[in-house]
């Protein structure tokens, strides 16, 4: 349609003025695109912080364009993170996260008894920040981070449970992509973080190939 503006912050059809004003939405999907980029490999962490630099700042739809025109296109227009999820279970199975699921801003994990993973290792970012507020007693929960993942715990109150934080050698330069804050409660069982070799679902088909050869 005349005037439409592509997922990418530019105007397409006739009579398009690239000169036209940035919105903050303007500036807000840009930002997305590029974060989901970097989480995707497809920007370096110092291309990442360039463009971000410059989107913040822009004051015009032509600005914006370049940042974004050598992208995917499927990165702006199949990926959508939600501000706020909120999973209510009761003794039954694991709840898991894991391979390119959608980070949102907030997690709500209301749980009795049911095991918690949650594997960042290929996860799309679309927010600097996630905060998981924590309602949850029994069994383990499990959040499998990357570099540039950290997890803040000062906020969890524990009642007959622990903390084990597994840490791995990471360059003192490597920037923060994602802060965890973890707020609530967690009653009895454990709170399990830090990286993995690999990722749950290779972990799972690792599983999967040992069984078939044991049969």
């Amino acid at each position: 349609m005349p005037g439409e503006i592509s997922p990418f912050g530019s105007r397409s059809g006739p009579g398009a003025t690239p000169d036209l004003r940035a919105s903050h939405a303007d500036r807000d999907r840009v930002v997305d695109v590029l974060r989901i980029a970097a989480g995707d490999g497809l920007l370096t962490a110092e291309e990442l912080d360039e463009r971000l630099e410059t989107a913040l700042s822009a004051r015009t739809l032509r600005e914006l364009a370049p940042l974004t025109a050598d992208l995917p296109h499927a990165l702006a227009a199949g990926t959508e993170a939600k501000d706020v999820v909120r999973i209510e279970q009761v003794h039954s199975g694991p709840i898991v996260r894991a391979g390119r699921w959608v980070v949102p801003r907030r997690l709500e994990l209301a749980v009795t008894f049911c095991k918690v993973t949650l594997d960042f290792t290929e996860a799309v970012l679309t927010h600097d920040t996630l905060r998981i507020d924590l309602a949850m007693t029994g069994k383990t929960l499990t959040l499998v981070t990357r570099p540039g993942i950290v997890v803040d715990t000062d906020g969890l109150q524990l009642t007959h449970s622990r903390i084990k934080h597994r840490r791995s050698p990471t360059a003192p330069d490597t920037p923060v992509t994602l802060r965890v804050e973890l707020t609530g409660q967690k009653t009895h069982g454990r709170v399990v973080i830090g990286p993995t070799g690999r990722t749950l679902g290779r972990r799972l088909l690792g599983r999967a190939g040992s069984s078939s050869a044991g049969a």
